[in-house]
Protein backbone atom coordinates (compact mmCIF):
# COMPACT_ATOMS: atom_id res chain seq x y z
CA UNK A 1 0.00 0.00 0.00
CA UNK A 2 1.13 3.41 -0.91
CA UNK A 3 0.90 6.00 1.96
CA UNK A 4 1.14 9.95 1.92
CA UNK A 5 1.51 12.10 4.74
CA UNK A 6 0.25 15.54 4.97
CA UNK A 7 2.86 17.92 7.48
CA UNK A 8 5.85 18.15 8.24
CA UNK A 9 6.10 18.17 12.05
CA UNK A 10 6.82 16.67 14.87
CA UNK A 11 3.22 14.81 14.12
CA UNK A 12 3.65 13.91 11.24
CA UNK A 13 6.96 12.37 11.86
CA UNK A 14 5.36 10.29 14.83
CA UNK A 15 2.30 9.29 11.88
CA UNK A 16 5.01 8.36 9.71
CA UNK A 17 7.14 6.27 12.10
CA UNK A 18 3.11 4.39 13.20
CA UNK A 19 2.83 3.49 9.63
CA UNK A 20 6.45 2.22 8.53
CA UNK A 21 5.62 -0.64 11.19
CA UNK A 22 2.78 -2.00 8.87
CA UNK A 23 3.54 -4.97 6.67
CA UNK A 24 1.14 -3.41 4.11
CA UNK A 25 3.22 -0.88 2.98
CA UNK A 26 5.22 -0.74 0.27
CA UNK A 27 5.83 3.23 0.17
CA UNK A 28 5.31 6.10 2.19
CA UNK A 29 5.58 10.06 1.13
CA UNK A 30 5.17 13.11 3.25
CA UNK A 31 4.14 16.74 1.41
CA UNK A 32 6.37 18.36 2.46
CA UNK A 33 7.77 16.49 4.64
CA UNK A 34 10.90 17.01 6.13
CA UNK A 35 14.70 16.57 6.56
CA UNK A 36 14.21 15.05 9.92
CA UNK A 37 11.59 12.14 8.59
CA UNK A 38 12.99 11.60 5.46
CA UNK A 39 14.68 8.18 6.58
CA UNK A 40 11.02 7.03 6.49
CA UNK A 41 9.25 9.31 4.71
CA UNK A 42 10.48 10.48 1.33
CA UNK A 43 9.80 14.03 1.53
CA UNK A 44 8.07 15.46 -1.75
CA UNK A 45 8.49 19.53 -1.45
CA UNK A 46 4.75 19.87 -2.00
CA UNK A 47 2.95 22.53 0.30
CA UNK A 48 0.23 21.61 2.71
CA UNK A 49 -2.32 24.10 0.87
CA UNK A 50 -1.02 23.09 -2.47
CA UNK A 51 -4.38 20.63 -3.27
CA UNK A 52 -3.69 20.27 -6.48
CA UNK A 53 -0.36 19.68 -6.12
CA UNK A 54 -1.46 17.25 -3.90
CA UNK A 55 -4.18 15.32 -6.61
CA UNK A 56 -1.27 15.43 -8.90
CA UNK A 57 1.15 13.74 -6.92
CA UNK A 58 -1.83 11.20 -5.73
CA UNK A 59 -2.77 9.97 -9.09
CA UNK A 60 1.35 9.62 -10.45
CA UNK A 61 1.79 7.79 -7.73
CA UNK A 62 -1.03 5.87 -7.02
CA UNK A 63 -1.59 6.43 -3.89
CA UNK A 64 -3.62 4.38 -2.12
CA UNK A 65 -4.26 6.25 1.41
CA UNK A 66 -3.40 9.65 2.80
CA UNK A 67 -3.16 10.72 6.30
CA UNK A 68 -3.60 14.48 6.50
CA UNK A 69 -2.26 16.22 10.12
CA UNK A 70 -2.69 19.65 10.43
CA UNK A 71 -6.06 21.81 10.03
CA UNK A 72 -5.30 23.96 7.50
CA UNK A 73 -5.71 21.26 4.50
CA UNK A 74 -8.48 20.41 6.08
CA UNK A 75 -10.20 23.35 6.18
CA UNK A 76 -9.09 24.14 2.62
CA UNK A 77 -11.28 20.72 2.00
CA UNK A 78 -8.35 18.33 0.74
CA UNK A 79 -10.36 15.27 2.56
CA UNK A 80 -13.22 15.96 0.09
CA UNK A 81 -11.16 16.39 -3.22
CA UNK A 82 -9.30 12.90 -2.22
CA UNK A 83 -12.26 11.21 -1.25
CA UNK A 84 -13.58 12.10 -5.36
CA UNK A 85 -10.30 10.39 -6.28
CA UNK A 86 -10.99 7.24 -4.52
CA UNK A 87 -8.49 7.61 -2.50
CA UNK A 88 -9.06 6.41 1.16
CA UNK A 89 -8.30 9.42 3.65
CA UNK A 90 -7.83 10.07 7.59
CA UNK A 91 -9.35 13.40 8.27
CA UNK A 92 -12.50 14.86 8.13
CA UNK A 93 -14.76 16.90 5.07
CA UNK A 94 -14.36 20.84 4.92
CA UNK A 95 -17.83 21.07 6.70
CA UNK A 96 -16.82 18.85 9.44
CA UNK A 97 -14.02 20.03 10.51
CA UNK A 98 -15.60 23.59 10.87
CA UNK A 99 -15.67 22.12 14.50
CA UNK A 100 -12.04 22.93 14.88
CA UNK A 101 -12.16 26.36 12.05
CA UNK A 102 -14.69 27.83 14.23
CA UNK A 103 -14.63 28.40 17.89
CA UNK A 104 -18.15 30.13 17.21
CA UNK A 105 -19.50 27.52 14.97
CA UNK A 106 -18.67 24.38 17.97
CA UNK A 107 -19.82 26.09 20.91
CA UNK A 108 -22.94 26.41 18.85
CA UNK A 109 -22.92 22.88 18.61
CA UNK A 110 -22.74 22.06 21.83
CA UNK A 111 -25.25 24.22 23.21
CA UNK A 112 -27.95 22.79 20.48
CA UNK A 113 -27.08 19.54 21.50
CA UNK A 114 -26.75 19.44 25.30
CA UNK A 115 -22.57 18.52 25.69
CA UNK A 116 -20.95 20.61 28.69
CA UNK A 117 -19.10 22.98 28.01
CA UNK A 118 -18.09 26.28 29.80
CA UNK A 119 -20.80 29.34 29.32
CA UNK A 120 -19.64 32.04 26.20
CA UNK A 121 -20.82 34.87 24.25
CA UNK A 122 -19.90 35.36 20.70
CA UNK A 123 -18.79 38.98 19.51
CA UNK A 124 -18.23 40.42 15.84
CA UNK A 125 -17.83 43.91 17.45
CA UNK A 126 -15.19 45.15 19.42
CA UNK A 127 -17.13 47.91 21.48
CA UNK A 128 -19.47 44.95 22.25
CA UNK A 129 -17.08 42.59 23.63
CA UNK A 130 -15.38 45.28 25.40
CA UNK A 131 -18.42 46.20 27.55
CA UNK A 132 -19.33 42.41 28.13
CA UNK A 133 -15.93 42.13 29.90
CA UNK A 134 -17.23 44.50 32.29
CA UNK A 135 -19.77 41.87 33.85
CA UNK A 136 -18.23 38.88 33.78
CA UNK A 137 -16.05 37.34 36.58
CA UNK A 138 -12.51 36.73 36.31
CA UNK A 139 -10.43 34.58 35.40
CA UNK A 140 -11.91 34.44 32.11
CA UNK A 141 -10.85 33.44 28.93
CA UNK A 142 -10.81 35.04 25.36
CA UNK A 143 -10.70 33.29 22.08
CA UNK A 144 -10.06 33.83 18.40
CA UNK A 145 -12.91 32.28 16.49
CA UNK A 146 -10.84 31.16 13.47
CA UNK A 147 -7.64 28.82 13.61
CA UNK A 148 -4.19 30.48 15.54
CA UNK A 149 -1.92 27.51 15.60
CA UNK A 150 -2.83 26.69 19.13
CA UNK A 151 -1.86 30.13 20.47
CA UNK A 152 -5.48 31.96 20.09
CA UNK A 153 -6.92 31.26 23.93
CA UNK A 154 -5.64 34.22 26.14
CA UNK A 155 -6.66 33.63 29.89
CA UNK A 156 -6.98 36.68 31.57
CA UNK A 157 -6.42 37.45 35.25
CA UNK A 158 -8.48 41.13 35.25
CA UNK A 159 -10.39 43.10 32.52
CA UNK A 160 -7.39 45.11 31.86
CA UNK A 161 -5.97 41.96 30.28
CA UNK A 162 -8.68 40.43 28.79
CA UNK A 163 -9.61 44.37 26.84
CA UNK A 164 -6.28 43.72 25.73
CA UNK A 165 -6.57 40.45 24.43
CA UNK A 166 -9.83 41.53 22.45
CA UNK A 167 -7.95 44.91 21.12
CA UNK A 168 -4.87 42.49 20.09
CA UNK A 169 -7.25 40.04 17.85
CA UNK A 170 -9.98 42.20 16.92
CA UNK A 171 -7.86 45.72 16.21
CA UNK A 172 -4.51 44.93 16.50
CA UNK A 173 -5.21 41.38 14.01
CA UNK A 174 -2.45 39.45 15.32
CA UNK A 175 -4.14 36.31 14.45
CA UNK A 176 -5.28 37.87 10.74
CA UNK A 177 -8.69 37.11 10.12
CA UNK A 178 -8.71 34.27 12.54
CA UNK A 179 -9.59 37.47 15.22
CA UNK A 180 -12.33 39.43 13.61
CA UNK A 181 -14.63 37.36 16.04
CA UNK A 182 -14.05 36.24 19.24
CA UNK A 183 -15.68 34.05 22.02
CA UNK A 184 -15.22 34.99 25.68
CA UNK A 185 -16.21 32.32 27.61
CA UNK A 186 -16.52 31.27 31.71
CA UNK A 187 -12.78 29.98 33.00
CA UNK A 188 -13.07 26.01 33.90
CA UNK A 189 -11.19 24.88 36.89
CA UNK A 190 -9.60 21.40 37.43
CA UNK A 191 -7.31 19.27 35.13
CA UNK A 192 -7.09 19.15 31.50
CA UNK A 193 -6.99 16.39 29.90
CA UNK A 194 -6.87 15.04 25.86
CA UNK A 195 -9.42 12.25 24.15
CA UNK A 196 -8.43 11.51 21.01
CA UNK A 197 -10.70 9.06 19.54
CA UNK A 198 -11.06 7.09 16.09
CA UNK A 199 -14.40 7.10 14.27
CA UNK A 200 -16.50 6.15 10.92
CA UNK A 201 -19.40 8.43 11.64
CA UNK A 202 -20.84 5.69 13.39
CA UNK A 203 -18.90 3.98 15.93
CA UNK A 204 -16.60 6.10 18.27
CA UNK A 205 -13.49 4.55 19.47
CA UNK A 206 -11.27 6.45 21.96
CA UNK A 207 -7.66 6.44 22.39
CA UNK A 208 -5.06 6.15 25.29
CA UNK A 209 -5.91 9.64 27.22
CA UNK A 210 -3.51 11.93 27.11
CA UNK A 211 -2.29 15.34 28.46
CA UNK A 212 -0.21 18.20 27.20
CA UNK A 213 1.49 20.90 28.71
CA UNK A 214 0.60 23.99 27.31
CA UNK A 215 2.75 26.76 28.81
CA UNK A 216 6.17 27.09 28.16
CA UNK A 217 7.58 26.98 31.48
CA UNK A 218 8.00 24.16 34.65
CA UNK A 219 4.54 24.46 36.46
CA UNK A 220 2.58 25.89 33.72
CA UNK A 221 3.95 29.41 34.05
CA UNK A 222 4.51 31.51 30.86
CA UNK A 223 2.82 31.90 27.90
CA UNK A 224 0.55 29.38 25.76
CA UNK A 225 2.16 27.32 22.97
CA UNK A 226 1.44 24.66 20.80
CA UNK A 227 2.55 21.86 23.22
CA UNK A 228 5.33 21.90 25.54
CA UNK A 229 5.45 18.32 25.96
CA UNK A 230 2.35 15.04 26.30
CA UNK A 231 2.33 11.51 28.26
CA UNK A 232 0.07 8.58 28.04
CA UNK A 233 -1.79 7.12 29.53
CA UNK A 234 -2.67 10.21 31.39
CA UNK A 235 -4.66 8.71 35.02
CA UNK A 236 -6.68 11.81 35.26
CA UNK A 237 -8.52 9.84 32.66
CA UNK A 238 -9.55 6.84 34.79
CA UNK A 239 -12.19 4.56 33.30
CA UNK A 240 -15.26 6.64 34.86
CA UNK A 241 -14.20 9.27 33.35
CA UNK A 242 -13.56 8.03 29.94
CA UNK A 243 -16.94 6.35 30.16
CA UNK A 244 -18.43 9.85 30.69
CA UNK A 245 -16.46 11.54 28.25
CA UNK A 246 -17.72 9.33 25.51
CA UNK A 247 -21.31 9.07 26.65
CA UNK A 248 -21.63 13.09 26.75
CA UNK A 249 -19.27 14.30 24.70
CA UNK A 250 -17.84 12.58 21.84
CA UNK A 251 -20.40 10.16 20.70
CA UNK A 252 -23.03 12.86 21.49
CA UNK A 253 -20.92 15.27 19.14
CA UNK A 254 -20.57 12.72 16.36
CA UNK A 255 -24.43 11.71 16.30
CA UNK A 256 -24.76 15.49 16.17
CA UNK A 257 -22.70 16.26 13.31
CA UNK A 258 -24.44 13.26 11.32
CA UNK A 259 -27.99 14.99 12.13
CA UNK A 260 -26.38 18.25 10.89
CA UNK A 261 -26.03 16.88 7.64
CA UNK A 262 -22.02 16.66 8.28
CA UNK A 263 -20.88 13.24 8.54
CA UNK A 264 -17.84 13.39 10.86
CA UNK A 265 -14.56 11.08 9.88
CA UNK A 266 -11.25 10.92 11.01
CA UNK A 267 -9.49 11.45 14.40
CA UNK A 268 -11.81 13.36 16.41
CA UNK A 269 -9.89 15.34 19.71
CA UNK A 270 -11.84 16.74 22.53
CA UNK A 271 -9.80 19.04 24.54
CA UNK A 272 -11.21 18.15 28.06
CA UNK A 273 -11.36 19.93 31.54
CA UNK A 274 -12.06 17.41 34.39
CA UNK A 275 -13.03 18.55 38.16
CA UNK A 276 -13.61 15.85 40.00
CA UNK A 277 -16.27 13.92 38.50
CA UNK A 278 -17.60 16.77 36.25
CA UNK A 279 -16.24 16.73 32.45
CA UNK A 280 -16.87 19.86 30.73
CA UNK A 281 -15.10 20.25 26.51
CA UNK A 282 -12.56 23.02 26.15
CA UNK A 283 -12.27 22.61 22.58
CA UNK A 284 -12.50 20.21 19.75
CA UNK A 285 -9.95 19.13 17.29
CA UNK A 286 -10.60 17.76 14.22
CA UNK A 287 -6.91 15.91 13.91
CA UNK A 288 -3.97 14.21 15.85
CA UNK A 289 -3.24 16.81 18.53
CA UNK A 290 0.75 17.24 18.63
CA UNK A 291 2.20 16.75 20.62
CA UNK A 292 -0.24 14.27 22.31
CA UNK A 293 0.17 12.02 19.27
CA UNK A 294 4.10 11.45 20.25
CA UNK A 295 3.25 10.00 23.28
CA UNK A 296 -0.29 8.36 21.70
CA UNK A 297 0.69 6.32 18.59
CA UNK A 298 3.78 4.44 20.20
CA UNK A 299 1.63 2.64 21.97
CA UNK A 300 -0.67 1.57 19.66
CA UNK A 301 -0.38 -1.84 18.88
CA UNK A 302 -2.56 -2.46 15.81
CA UNK A 303 -1.74 -1.84 12.13
CA UNK A 304 -3.17 1.71 12.01
CA UNK A 305 -3.29 1.32 8.02
CA UNK A 306 -6.53 -1.35 8.93
CA UNK A 307 -7.72 1.31 11.31
CA UNK A 308 -7.55 4.13 8.86
CA UNK A 309 -9.29 1.64 6.17
CA UNK A 310 -11.98 0.64 8.48
CA UNK A 311 -13.06 4.23 8.78
CA UNK A 312 -13.27 4.52 5.50
CA UNK A 313 -15.27 1.96 4.45
CA UNK A 314 -17.25 2.73 7.94
CA UNK A 315 -16.45 -0.60 9.62
CA UNK A 316 -14.94 0.39 12.46
CA UNK A 317 -17.16 -1.47 14.83
CA UNK A 318 -15.48 -4.62 13.65
CA UNK A 319 -12.09 -3.25 14.09
CA UNK A 320 -10.04 -4.63 17.09
CA UNK A 321 -8.16 -1.90 18.34
CA UNK A 322 -4.95 -2.85 20.67
CA UNK A 323 -2.76 -0.41 22.73
CA UNK A 324 0.53 -1.83 24.50
CA UNK A 325 0.79 -1.70 28.25
CA UNK A 326 3.04 0.81 29.96
CA UNK A 327 3.83 4.82 29.38
CA UNK A 328 4.94 7.25 26.63
CA UNK A 329 6.69 10.56 27.53
CA UNK A 330 6.94 13.14 25.25
CA UNK A 331 9.34 16.38 25.95
CA UNK A 332 9.27 19.19 23.67
CA UNK A 333 12.43 20.95 22.89
CA UNK A 334 11.86 24.81 21.72
CA UNK A 335 14.38 27.09 20.55
CA UNK A 336 14.94 30.58 22.17
CA UNK A 337 12.26 33.15 21.80
CA UNK A 338 9.34 30.59 21.25
CA UNK A 339 6.56 30.96 21.12
CA UNK A 340 6.97 35.18 20.10
CA UNK A 341 10.34 34.99 17.66
CA UNK A 342 11.91 32.08 17.63
CA UNK A 343 15.78 31.89 16.92
CA UNK A 344 16.42 29.83 13.74
CA UNK A 345 19.91 28.36 12.20
CA UNK A 346 21.63 26.90 15.32
CA UNK A 347 23.45 23.45 15.26
CA UNK A 348 21.91 20.67 17.04
CA UNK A 349 24.14 18.31 18.40
CA UNK A 350 23.72 14.65 20.29
CA UNK A 351 20.95 13.13 17.98
CA UNK A 352 22.98 10.15 16.86
CA UNK A 353 23.24 8.80 20.77
CA UNK A 354 20.67 6.68 20.61
CA UNK A 355 18.94 5.35 23.91
CA UNK A 356 16.98 2.25 23.65
CA UNK A 357 13.14 2.75 23.79
CA UNK A 358 13.57 6.22 22.64
CA UNK A 359 12.76 8.21 20.02
CA UNK A 360 13.37 11.69 18.22
CA UNK A 361 10.84 13.28 16.37
CA UNK A 362 11.64 16.26 13.96
CA UNK A 363 9.51 19.10 14.84
CA UNK A 364 11.25 22.38 13.16
CA UNK A 365 14.41 21.24 11.83
CA UNK A 366 16.56 21.13 8.60
CA UNK A 367 19.92 19.42 7.32
CA UNK A 368 22.32 22.57 6.20
CA UNK A 369 26.00 21.46 5.70
CA UNK A 370 25.77 18.11 6.28
CA UNK A 371 24.21 18.82 9.95
CA UNK A 372 20.47 19.42 11.26
CA UNK A 373 20.18 22.78 12.51
CA UNK A 374 16.71 24.65 14.42
CA UNK A 375 14.40 25.46 11.86
CA UNK A 376 11.47 26.32 14.13
CA UNK A 377 9.84 27.21 17.00
CA UNK A 378 9.18 23.76 18.37
CA UNK A 379 12.50 21.58 17.27
CA UNK A 380 12.05 18.22 18.40
CA UNK A 381 9.84 16.01 20.46
CA UNK A 382 11.77 13.08 22.59
CA UNK A 383 9.59 10.40 23.68
CA UNK A 384 10.48 7.33 25.61
CA UNK A 385 8.27 4.74 26.73
CA UNK A 386 8.67 2.53 29.47
CA UNK A 387 6.45 0.14 31.74
CA UNK A 388 5.93 2.59 34.81
CA UNK A 389 5.02 6.67 34.50
CA UNK A 390 8.53 7.09 36.61
CA UNK A 391 10.66 5.19 34.32
CA UNK A 392 9.27 6.93 30.63
CA UNK A 393 9.91 10.05 32.40
CA UNK A 394 13.57 9.25 33.65
CA UNK A 395 14.39 7.41 30.30
CA UNK A 396 12.85 10.53 28.08
CA UNK A 397 14.75 13.34 30.21
CA UNK A 398 18.09 11.09 29.69
CA UNK A 399 17.65 11.36 25.93
CA UNK A 400 16.91 15.11 26.25
CA UNK A 401 20.42 15.62 27.89
CA UNK A 402 22.41 14.62 24.95
CA UNK A 403 20.88 17.05 22.46
CA UNK A 404 21.95 20.23 22.79
CA UNK A 405 21.82 23.49 20.75
CA UNK A 406 22.40 27.09 21.38
CA UNK A 407 19.88 28.41 24.60
CA UNK A 408 17.43 25.21 23.84
CA UNK A 409 14.51 25.07 26.12
CA UNK A 410 12.58 22.75 27.48
CA UNK A 411 10.30 21.76 30.47
CA UNK A 412 11.52 19.84 33.20
CA UNK A 413 8.15 18.47 34.55
CA UNK A 414 6.32 16.52 31.98
CA UNK A 415 4.20 13.96 33.37
CA UNK A 416 4.64 15.36 36.93
CA UNK A 417 1.32 16.10 37.41
CA UNK A 418 -0.04 11.99 37.14
CA UNK A 419 1.15 11.69 39.95
CA UNK A 420 -1.56 12.69 42.13
CA UNK A 421 -3.69 10.50 41.02
CA UNK A 422 -0.82 7.33 40.93
CA UNK A 423 -0.29 5.52 44.09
Amino acid sequence: MKVLIIGSGGREHAIAAKIKESKQLTAVYAAPGSDGMSDIAEKTGIAVTDNEGILAFVREKGIDMVFIGPEVPLLNGLADLLLKENVMVLGPQKDAAELEGSKAFCKHMMKKYDIPTAAYEVFDDMKAALAYLQTVSYPTVVKADGLAAGKGVIIAADEGEAAAAVKSMMEDKVFGDSGSRVVIEEFLKGEELSLLAFTDGETVVPMLPSQDHKRIDDDDMGPNTGGMGAYAPAPVGSPEIIEKAMEQVLKPMVRAMKEEGRPYRGVLYAGLMVDGDDVKVLEFNARFGDPETQAVLPLLDSDILDIVRAINEGTLSEQEIRWKDGYAVCVVISAKGYPASPVKGDVISGLDQELEDTFVFHAGTKLADGSFVSNGGRVLGVTAIAPELKAAIDKAYARVETIDFKECHYRHDIGRKAFRHLK
